[in-house]
């Protein structure tokens, strides 16, 4: 995996003992369903009892609410990056079209993490370069087999797809058609 600024924030704040990181991956699991549940405020004390631990074992690992929040982010990210990796070898829109879905996972997380988050905080644009550094070669690929337009850049279908998932809808449905609408838009090369 070649995403190594993520890699690194991932790594330095995982525990190495078995059960610590258990804990820890606990709670990031908890963090992440409380955030993307109720938002940036979600309550500390919820999260830790979702986890199965106390308050002070979520203070031990994550000092700051904007601790959690970064490691939750970064995490998201990580993830995201792996399934980039995953799916390198696949054809190159399905390659591209996996990766953007599971983008929009995430993009449920970040909103409440990114109204909590300094943007200009170094985990932000590391887990951002390495976002851009998984994603973007998955478009360069389908571009140059034809599958995908050539006169948008990466960031341009980033921000298109941020937009739709972004949006409130009536019908949980209605955003995975808007999103279906949106990729047509972009192929090029219909199978």
């Amino acid at each position: 995996m070649a995403h190594t600024p993520v890699n690194e924030i991932v790594a330095a704040r995982r525990p190495r003992r078995a059960d610590a990181r258990r804990n820890y991956d606990a709670l990031l699991l908890a963090a992440r369903e409380a955030f993307a549940a109720h938002g940036a405020d979600a309550s500390l004390e919820d999260i830790a009892r979702r986890a199965g631990v106390g308050i002070g074992t979520l203070y031990r690992n994550f000092p700051s609410r904007t601790e959690l929040f970064e490691a939750v982010y970064a995490d998201e990210v990580h993830a995201l990056c792996r399934v980039a990796d995953e799916v390198a070898a696949e054809p190159p829109w399905e390659a591209l079209t996996t990766w953007l879905r599971r983008f929009v996972d995430y993009m449920a997380t970040k909103r409440a993490i990114r109204e909590a988050m300094d943007t200009r905080s170094a985990v932000f644009t590391s887990c951002r370069a390495s976002m851009y550094e998984a994603g973007a070669p998955l478009l360069t690929r389908a571009q140059t087999a034809g599958e995908a337009r050539t006169d948008m850049t990466f960031d341009d279908l980033i921000r298109m797809v941020a937009g739709i998932t972004g949006a409130t809808y009536p019908e949980p449905d209605q955003r995975d058609r808007i999103l279906e609408i949106a990729l047509d838009g972009v192929r090029t090369h219909r199978t």
